[in-house]
């Protein structure tokens, strides 16, 4: 008798697998866990399955995991064998069972589906195959030699899920909005919740919430709402069409949009020179990038000043021309009936219309007007004495310079900027280039991107980050993320000190 009553004081109660409340509370419980594990993006979808008399919840990403796949690999089998185990009914290879949540979550990070069901600690993860996948093209405007040639299309969804195929973090977020009282426009906002500025994050919903249209269809509608100065000539936000330069602009701390039916992303808080840079820049060697940067900026300033340096020189400041070639010049400028200013404004005018017919017109078109107008037009107008031949090597010259530029939008404001700064030397010579180009900068210095500054790193001057602005160092020297997003974390490799 005293042996029983002493087993029976040793004999402990199993541990229950659930606890002692309502299940449905206890399946709400795993269900917040996963959402606040993921950092509550909204993309996230739970869906209700009756299986074996019980609740069973499906939890997958939706802009990873399609339903038809969802459906055709989980729930139709389910539905098909209503009693039994869930993991040898789905079955394969590509299925586990855990109890720890931080399993369940990067699970579903990756693109898993989960299974919870209502009286059990153990979650099934299931590895959904991808049957549907839509054709995708390159950028037209984005090209490049080396790395991914994939685009965003017109399906918000499937933009997403580009992104989430490079970041299967479960801290990348997304927040869904819906702006314009008659379109209804669907947007995301897309960023990492532990790299991402909270202040930026807020000052973004801030500004989509107090949006008051009743249209906005197009992503440059958008974009004008969101920027800090309308008005001023220079893009704020960077435009792109490219998963793989949205993706690392995500994982240094920035935020994107991305919007229904259009296939352009808009990332920000942004600087100035993010406007030379391409995703090819990180595919080839650092030498090599830098070279190509270099190039760009170079461009950009011909694209600005030259037209203006050869009115400068023509009216005001000939001797600095080089006495070998000054008498080639003076030749080709006898009898032409217009001042160096008239005669630069028409051939710029003149290449703005072929270039703007040659988007306009289909592609066969477009390039035989790109060739044969520029070819026939440059020569009439040498031939009849209206501007120099030195003048169409100047424009030609400025515009292939354009060309060069990566940002469309980038290189549309710099040939705006061109008119007026060919004004200015006209009226004083290089003196009013040096105004001019000093007004620019000024302007430059002042503005913003989501409140942060347009010139970083040269304004406010941070030396270490200059390793990949107009440069690039290698990648194992690019240790730090932009200091002035001011992210949580700022370091991108652990085990670097400087």
């Amino acid at each position: 008798m005293k042996m029983c009553s002493m087993t029976n004081r040793k004999m402990k109660k199993p541990k229950p697998l659930i606890r002692n409340h309502n299940h449905m509370d206890f399946l709400t419980e795993k269900m917040t866990a996963i959402t606040n594990g993921l950092g509550n993006t909204q993309d996230l979808s739970f869906r209700d399955l009756y299986f074996n008399s019980k609740v069973l919840k499906i939890v997958h990403i939706n802009s990873i995991v399609q339903e038809n796949d969802l459906y055709e690999f989980v729930v139709r089998p389910l539905l098909e064998n209503p009693q039994g185990k869930v993991i040898n009914i789905i079955g394969g290879s590509n299925i586990d069972e855990t109890t720890d949540h931080d399993v369940a979550i990067s699970g579903l990070a990756e693109g898993r589906c989960l299974l919870l069901e209502d009286d059990s600690e153990v979650m099934t993860l299931v590895t959904v195959p991808v049957q549907s996948s839509s054709q995708t093209v390159e950028p037209e405007n984005e090209k490049v030699i080396r790395g991914s040639h994939r685009g965003f299309g017109g399906d918000l969804t499937e933009n997403i899920s580009y992104i989430r195929q490079w970041i299967s973090s479960e801290k990348l977020t997304i927040k869904h909005f819906l702006v314009g009282k008659n379109t209804r426009t669907k947007i995301a906002l897309i960023f990492i919740s532990d790299l991402a500025n909270e202040e930026i994050v807020k000052e973004v919903v801030n500004r989509i919430d107090s949006i008051d249209s009743e249209d906005i269809q197009l992503m440059g509608q958008l974009e004008e709402y969101v920027e800090d100065y309308a008005f001023s000539p220079f893009p704020q936000l960077l435009n792109t069409e490219r998963p793989d330069r949205v993706v690392g602009n995500i994982l240094e701390g920035r935020v994107a949009l991305l919007m229904e039916e259009d296939p352009t992303s808009l990332v920000f808080p942004i600087s100035f020179f993010s406007f030379f840079q391409t995703s090819e820049d990180y595919n080839i060697r650092s030498t090599t990038a830098s070279f190509f940067r270099l190039i760009r900026l170079l461009s950009y300033m011909t694209t600005l000043c030259l037209p203006a340096i050869y009115i400068a020189v023509i009216s005001y400041n000939y001797e600095v021309i080089p006495v070998e070639i000054i008498f080639s010049i003076k030749n080709s400028l006898e009898y032409l009936p217009f001042p160096p200013l008239i005669e630069a404004a028409i051939m710029q005018f003149t290449l703005e219309l072929i270039r703007e017919a040659a988007i306009r017109l289909p592609n066969p078109i477009a390039q035989t007007i790109g060739v044969v107008g520029g070819l026939v037009i440059g020569n009439a107008v040498v031939q009849a004495h209206f501007v120099s031949n030195t003048m169409v090597i100047v424009v030609a010259i400025t515009a292939i310079s354009s060309f060069v530029i990566p940002s469309n939008e980038l290189s549309t404001s710099i040939r705006i900027l061109g008119f007026p700064l060919m004004v200015m030397a006209s009226l004083f010579g290089f003196f009013g280039i040096i105004i001019g180009l000093m007004m620019i900068l000024i302007h430059l210095a002042t503005l913003t991107s989501l409140s942060h500054p347009y010139l970083y790193p040269l304004v406010p001057l941070d030396v270490k980050a200059l390793r990949d602005t107009v440069i690039r160092l290698p990648i194992w020297m690019i240790n730090k993320r932009p200091e002035n997003i001011k992210n949580a974390s700022q370091r991108r490799q652990t085990n670097d000190s400087n």
